[in-house]
């Protein structure tokens, strides 16, 4: 990770310096924790799907937090379809840094294992990135955290990110220590301000969209890979050391 420059606050995986789009993001209080870690929410785009009438029913404090967003300069944006993002009218002219969906779900219609609600997640998700990358800047990452073993390995993000040029680069662990104040939510049904049980098993990936082929290598694994993450950065290319294992591009 490069070191921050002056005056940059950084948070995990994000910088005050980036230019961040977040959707799906429930109450908005992952936006927040990033916000008021950075002390300015002014390069933040924080959307959701519901309407602000909405938001206020479902989550008891969505009202709270988006006023705090909104208080720290952050742009906040409602009814915006993560299908159909590319073509809104205050996104489809930006480029982003970072996109992220934290935990997307298509909603409660039956058990998770159920075929017609994997198919449904996997739909959600691959429109999703459908769009996301066609919101990207040129070093720009796409961030999704999901929860993985059965059934959530079924739904294959690496293989739906790959239908949309996009390239998984990383897979680590998801804390949700790491972002105080931040409280995921069910977001569908009569319990929908209810938190979901976030597993060990929880990851945090992040996909791009452009890797130029002189940064792809062999390890000694066989597999292709990204050399290091700082491969997006600009003018900052790292080699990887063919006698050990590699970022594995899935």
């Amino acid at each position: 990770m490069e070191k921050p420059t002056a005056g940059e606050k950084r948070v995990k995986h994000y910088s005050s310096a980036q230019s961040i789009l977040l959707v799906g993001d429930g109450d908005f209080s992952f936006s927040l924790a990033l916000a008021t870690a950075f002390g300015s929410g002014a390069n933040l785009v924080a959307t959701s799907l519901d309407t602000y009438g909405a938001l206020k029913i479902k989550y008891h404090h969505a009202e709270s937090n988006i006023m705090e967003l909104k208080r720290l300069g952050a742009r906040v944006l409602h009814g915006v379809d993560v299908k159909t993002m590319r073509l809104h009218t205050d996104l489809k002219n930006r480029r982003f840094d970072r996109v992220v969906f934290n935990f997307p779900h298509a909603g409660f219609r039956g058990r998770e294992y159920e075929v017609h609600m994997i198919n449904s997640h996997r739909e959600l998700v691959s429109s999703f990135f459908s769009n996301a990358r066609h919101l990207l800047g040129r070093h720009g990452e796409v961030h999704v955290s999901h929860k993985t073993g059965h059934p959530y390995d079924s739904w294959d993000l690496g293989g739906l990110a790959s239908e949309s040029s996009l390239l998984l680069i990383e897979k680590v662990g998801f804390h949700k220590e790491d972002y105080p104040g931040y409280h995921q939510k069910k977001g569908d049904g009569v319990n929908c301000n209810k938190p979901f049980k976030l597993d060990p098993c929880c990851t945090f990936n992040k996909y791009v969209r452009y890797i130029p082929p002189s940064v792809l290598c062999k390890g000694m694994d066989g597999h292709f890979c990204v050399a290091k993450t700082e491969v997006l950065n600009p003018g900052s290319v790292s080699r990887c050391n063919p006698e050990q294992p590699s970022l594995l591009l899935q």
